[in-house]
C-alpha cells in the first residue's frame, strides 16, 4: 500500500527476541547525533542532524507502547507493531502520519539532547543555554507529552515535578521577559504558553512555592503592556575569570613538542570542558633526565570549583594508556605527569583526551566530523532565535517541532557574552 498525501513510510519489524522496531529513517552515526527519550514500553530515538520528526523506536513492551504508538505513528503502524509483537509479521513497510504528539515528542527528544550534548565554548564563540530557561521548557514539553508515559518507574524522562522543582527558579525572570516581550511576537506566545503549561504542570503534580504562586497570580492578571527589554539583563552570565587558554605551565625545562589532544564529549558530563576542539593541549618537557608531561584542558563556564577526578588519558608512542590527574585552576584544568620516553626521543607520538572516570564509556572511533557538524547546526539554530527574537507577529510554523528555536536559545542568541 502506498503513502497517501502527507504520510512517510516505516518499516516495522519483530525480532526473536520480542522487540519489535520501528524504522523511518536513517540512523544517527553516534550517540552524540542521537536524541532519545525513555518511554513507555519502548526507546524513541532521532536523528539530531537529519532533522526527522517520526523517530526510530525500539520496543519491548508492545502492550504499553500501544497507549502512544497510534497517537505518534498513525493507527496502522500500531497494528503492524501488535502484529509483529503476536508473531503474525515478521517484516512490513506501512504508512504512517506525523502527527502533533509527534512533532512534540521529537521536540522534547531535542531539548533532552541538548542539555547533554550542546557545545558551549568560548574558544569556539557559541554561548551556553541557560540550564533553568531549558529545564522549564522542558517540564513545559514533558507535560505535553505525557501520553507517551505511565506509571511505571522505568522511564527517567517522564519527570515533569523535578524539572519543575529543580528550575523554578527561573520562573520570574521568565514572567518579567513575558511582560516585557511585545504581545505579538513569537517569543511572547512562546512564553506564555510554557509559563500556563508549567503552572499546569505544577498544579497535577501538586508542588507549591513561593515562586509558583507568583506565577499563578501572574497569569490570573491581565497582561501589562510592557516596554520592550531584550533577554540580556534577564539571563546575563558575569564570569569571575577571563580566558587564559593557551598559556602554558611555567615548570622550566626544555620543550620536547607541543600538540592538541582529543575532546571527545562522551567522556566526561557536560558542564566540564569548554567543547572546542582546541580546548585540549600538551607540553612535553624535558627536566635534565627525567621526561613530563604537562596538560592543560579549558574549563566550560559552568566547571565545578570543588575536588573532581578529571584526568587526562595519555598514550605514547602507542604504549599503555595512563593518566594524569587534573584540577582545576581559574578557567583551565591542568596537571603534568612523568612520560617514559628515551633520552635522545625528539618525536613522541603522544594521544591525549580528557575523561572522568566512573563515567567514560571509554577510547571509542573519531568524532570529529560529528561534532563539527553538530557546531554547524548550534551556530544556524542561534541565527534563527536571534531573528525569533525580533518584534514582529509570529510567522513560523508551530512550536511542536524542532526547527522552532528554544527560549534558551532565544535567551542565547540574545544575551551580550564574552564569547
Amino acid at each position: 500500500m502506498a503513502p497517501g498525501a502527507g504520510e512517510d513510510e516505516v518499516v516495522v519489524s519483530g525480532g526473536e527476541d520480542g522487540t519489535v522496531r520501528v524504522v523511518g529513517g536513517p540512523a544517527a552515526a553516534s550517540d552524540v547525533t542521537r536524541a532519545v527519550l525513555d518511554v513507555a514500553g519502548a526507546v524513541l530515538a532521532w536523528p539530531v542532524l537529519g532533522g526527522a520528526e517520526l523517530p526510530t523506536a525500539e520496543i519491548h513492551d508492545a502492550a504499553r507502547a500501544q497507549q502512544w504508538l497510534w497517537a505518534v505513528y498513525g493507527e496502522q503502524v500500531a497494528a503492524a507493531v501488535h502484529a509483529c509483537a503476536v508473531g503474525e509479521l515478521a517484516h512490513v513497510r506501512v504508512p504512517a502520519e506525523p502527527t502533533p504528539l509527534a512533532g512534540s515528542a521529537a521536540r522534547l527528544g531535542f531539548g533532552h539532547w541538548s542539555a547533554r550534548w550542546w557545545p558551549a565554548s568560548q574558544l569556539d564563540g557559541i554561548p551556553a543555554l541557560q540550564p533553568d530557561v531549558l529545564g522549564l521548557e522542558l517540564a513545559a514539553l514533558t507535560h505535553t507529552c505525557q501520553q507517551l508515559f505511565d506509571t511505571d518507574d522505568d522511564q527517567p524522562d517522564d519527570c515533569v515535578a523535578e524539572l519543575v522543582g529543580d528550575h523554578e527558579a527561573a520562573l520570574d525572570a521568565l514572567i518579567q521577559w513575558w511582560h516585557s516581550t511585545p504581545p505579538s511576537s513569537g517569543t511572547a506566545l512562546r512564553l506564555e504558553s510554557v509559563l500556563r503549561t508549567v503552572d499546569d504542570a505544577a498544579d497535577g503534580a501538586g508542588l507549591d512555592g513561593e515562586a509558583l504562586r507568583h506565577l499563578r497570580a501572574a497569569l490570573g492578571r491581565p497582561r501589562p503592556d510592557g516596554t520592550r527589554a531584550e533577554a540580556t539583563a534577564l539571563f546575563a552570565r558575569h564570569d569571575d575569570y577571563a580566558l587564559a587558554a593557551g598559556e602554558p605551565l611555567v615548570t622550566g625545562g626544555r620543550v620536547i613538542a607541543r600538540g592538541a589532544g582529543i575532546n571527545d564529549w562522551r567522556r566526561y558530563p557536560p558542564g566540564f570542558v569548554d567543547a572546542s576542539e582546541a580546548a585540549v593541549s600538551w607540553t612535553a618537557r624535558a627536566l635534565g633526565a627525567r621526561r613530563q608531561i604537562e596538560v592543560e584542558v579549558v574549563a566550560h563556564i559552568a566547571a565545578p570549583v570543588a575536588e573532581v577526578p578529571l584526568a587526562a588519558e595519555v598514550r605514547v608512542n602507542d604504549g599503555p594508556r595512563s593518566r594524569v590527574p587534573l584540577s582545576r585552576r581559574v578557567d583551565v584544568w591542568s596537571g603534568r605527569a612523568d612520560l617514559d620516553l628515551p633520552a635522545g626521543e625528539t618525536e613522541p607520538r603522544i594521544e591525549l583526551g580528557v575523561l572522568l572516570p566512573g563515567f567514560d564509556p571509554g577510547p571509542g572511533p573519531e568524532g570529529g566530523a560529528d561534532r563539527e557538524a553538530i557546531r554547524t547546526l548550534v551556530r544556524r539554530r542561534l541565527a534563527t532565535a536571534a531573528a525569533a527574537a525580533q518584534p514582529e507577529p509570529l510567522t513560523s510554523p508551530p512550536y511542536n517541532g524542532t526547527s522552532a528555536p528554544f527560549l534558551a536559545e532565544i535567551a542565547a542568541a540574545t544575551t551580550d557574552e564574552d564569547y
